[in-house]
């Protein structure tokens, strides 16, 4: 039997008063007239050691009627076999998705996600399809739906069990958004066949807070996929992890003397106190540690001295409970070095001149450290002296033969910076940029000439495209060329005076190209070199013309190395070796895909050998829970699927037992039985009444 209102059923209860009522002993109110009993010793009355109960056929009867009521208010009714549709029968299609990235590497849960996996496995029938993926940073087959039903009924729970005992985590970081699109349409993607039931992705995973959901972001879910989650719980909820912070400082000098390391504790951490140091590949110190105290759910930045010794390559972390991302790989970084060509006349101790100036813009920094190799404008140049120039700047007029050699250098691929520092250098921007001549004349505004139109969309004042950054009226120019760009059909102009003459011009040679300005730095000129926006447009040169922001040493497991941008070189085969010193051979390719494992890469075929460093993403020691809600907010099919079907099938449910109870009525058969018992309860307790009422009138008869 079941009820449609079981709570009326704690009504029952109430069946305790008429036993309470019957337990409790009333002195009668009738009185006997007696003589006088002055006479007689008084007695105490005798008190029994418990109450006893009386007429229990009444005391039934009463139980019995709120016993009925409760029961007919919770409308019972008779339970039929409830018709499921859904599970009348079609086979399922599921894709199995199992995390295997370095946040699974903590303490139970890898064991955990291959426990319920085979549980789920063990829970298919014969027409199901089954496809098992692993992902991190990318989407992995495991097994097929070809290679699962291709298997006979019994093999295939052990065949893919054999897969996932093969499988562990990796150390790459959670990309989840790739892996649910990945799956969505490896079930949408039928082959052309009909299929029918239902469709659902299991995903099984920590479902920390670190994992990447971009993919998800206006996402489309093909129709009829439900999207199951189990999670995983791990056995420690604290977890500290340790990252190269960010470059906070450009001083080459203190980048030289300590690493900054910033040190994050999960929010739900017990644990608070912390040691970080430089360690050996077997984790002991080699120094003494710094102590951090980081509270949960905080960070701090710590600077860690460099070591002593230049072949500790590690830093550590210690105090915490998991050990998957308490190290991080540490390759000094390497400033790179670049070259600038100067030709001219100037000394780099003449305040009035444009040397002086460069000399000074171009500082050192641990990522780039820029010489200028001042050329004399009268002695030919070699090639050992200009080959690795990043950038040429010509200040000065030059004999032809030196400008067609520079030129030669431009049109190969090089960039120019040409300033004109008076009229007589027509002929040699004439030579430079491949023409017979050009015409330029002195111009000296009454007051000063303004930077009155320019193109922030060239890439040499785009980092100034910010309106913050956009205000060039406080630098005033005293002097400039006019230069008759009709005479130069391929020039762009890149800025003009606010007389209308340009004052920057673009002349693409060859390969190269050569920038002109028509106007000095140097104070003689302008105000240029005083201004904070001469260094940031000398080094968007710098950088255009193909210098890089210096070697990298870190990656992330699973970033591709471009080898030739690394090593400075193209070859057609590298050697490198890996953490774990096996080597491997890249042929034909110059990209390195396979960094799997944190640790220290030497690319061995190099003399000497260069190196980096690969971590973990810092992303994996995010260890909080993702809440289920963020990945319904991005319009995974999960509430509407496996929740509401839930929810479906309960309300179904409920209105098919309504149904039932409202045929039956058996309510009404039970009031009716309490009002029967009530009426005998009645009569039964009138003739108890009467019983009690007899004996005292027979003795008052006797007394008179």
């Amino acid at each position: 039997m079941n009820f449609l209102a079981p709570l009326f059923l704690s009504g029952a209860a109430a069946i305790a008063l008429p036993v309470l009522f019957h337990l409790i002993r009333r002195t009668t109110r009738e009185k006997t007239v007696f003589s006088s009993l002055m006479f007689l010793m008084p007695s105490p009355p005798r008190l029994t050691r418990r109450s006893r109960l009386e007429h229990i056929l009444l005391l039934t009867l009463r139980c019995l009627v709120l016993c009925l009521l409760a029961l007919g208010f919770s409308r019972p009714f008779l339970k039929k076999a409830m018709s499921n549709d859904a599970a009348s029968g079609a086979a399922r299609r599921i894709v199995m998705l199992l995390d295997t990235s370095a946040s699974m590497r903590r303490a139970n849960l890898w064991p955990d996600a291959v426990s319920k996996a085979e549980s789920i496995l063990r829970q298919t029938s014969p027409g199901d399809q089954v496809a098992i993926f692993t992902f991190d940073r990318q989407l992995t087959s495991l097994l097929t739906f070809d290679q699962w039903g291709a298997a006979s009924i019994g093999e295939r729970a052990a065949l893919a069990s054999g897969k996932l005992t093969e499988t562990t985590p990796g150390w790459s970081s959670t990309h989840l958004g790739n892996a649910l699109v990945g799956a969505a349409e490896a079930l949408a993607d039928t082959g052309g066949k009909q299929v029918s039931g239902r469709r659902q992705i299991v995903l099984i995973s920590d479902l920390q807070e670190g994992s990447r959901l971009d993919q998800l972001q206006g996402y489309e879910w093909p129709k009829g996929i439900e999207l199951s989650v189990e999670v995983v719980k791990p056995k420690h909820v604290s977890n500290a992890g340790i990252q190269l912070a960010g470059d906070t400082d450009d001083n080459a000098a203190k980048a030289r003397e300590s690493v900054r390391i910033r040190v994050g504790n999960a929010a739900d951490s017990k644990l608070e106190q912390f040691e970080v140091g430089w360690a050996q590949s077997d984790g002991v110190f080699t120094g003494q540690p710094t102590a951090v105290y980081v509270p949960p759910g905080q960070s701090r930045v710590v600077a860690v001295p460099m070591p002593s010794n230049s072949a500790v390559d590690r830093i550590r972390l210690v105090g915490d409970e998991e050990e998957f991302d308490n190290t991080v790989f540490v390759i000094p970084p390497e400033p790179e070095r670049l070259t600038v060509g100067y030709f001219g006349e100037d000394s780099t101790e003449n305040a009035r001149q444009p040397l002086y100036y460069l000399q000074r813009a171009f500082q050192e920094t641990k990522r780039r450290a820029v010489q200028i190799q001042v050329h004399n404008g009268k002695i030919p140049l070699t090639a050992k002296e200009t080959g690795d120039a990043a950038l040429l700047v010509v200040t000065d007029a030059m004999p032809e033969e030196r400008a067609r050699g520079i030129r030669e250098m431009v049109t190969n691929g090089e960039t120019l910076l040409c300033v004109m520092t008076g009229d007589k250098m027509a002929p040699t921007l004439a030579s430079l940029v491949g023409l017979d001549h050009i015409v330029v004349e002195e111009v000296k505004p009454a007051n000063y000439a303004l930077l009155g139109e320019i193109d922030f969309r060239n890439p040499l004042f785009l980092p100034f495209a910010d309106p913050r950054f956009s205000d060039f009226t406080k630098i005033h120019f005293w002097k400039y060329r006019r230069v008759d760009i009709s005479l130069i059909p391929a020039a762009r102009t890149v800025a003009k005076f606010d007389s209308g003459d340009p004052a920057i011009l673009e002349v693409p040679v060859g390969k190269g190209r050569v920038v002109v300005f028509t106007s000095g730095w140097q104070p003689e000129d302008s105000q240029l070199a005083l201004s904070t926006k001469f260094v940031p447009m000398l080094y968007t040169l710098l950088e255009q013309s193909g210098a890089g922001e210096g070697s990298r040493m870190q990656y992330h497991v699973g970033d591709v190395v471009a080898l030739g941008s690394l090593a400075g070189a193209n070859k057609s085969t590298w050697s490198i070796t890996r953490p774990d010193s096996s080597p491997v051979t890249v042929s034909g390719e110059t990209n390195f895909l396979t960094t799997a494992t944190p640790g220290i890469y030497s690319i061995s075929s190099l003399q000497p050998p260069k190196r980096f460093a690969v971590n973990v993403d810092p992303a994996e020691s995010r260890t909080g829970p993702l809440p289920l809600d963020e990945l319904e907010r991005l319009g995974a099919p999960m509430s509407q699927s496996a929740t509401a079907s839930r929810r479906e099938m309960a309300g179904k449910a409920r209105l098919e037992n309504t149904e039932l109870e409202n045929r039956q009525k058996l309510w009404r058969w039970l009031i009716v039985a309490a009002l029967v018992v009530l009426i005998a309860e009645t009569w039964v307790a009138g003739r108890t009444a009467r019983a009690r009422e007899d004996p005292g009138a027979e003795a008052l008869q006797n007394v008179s």
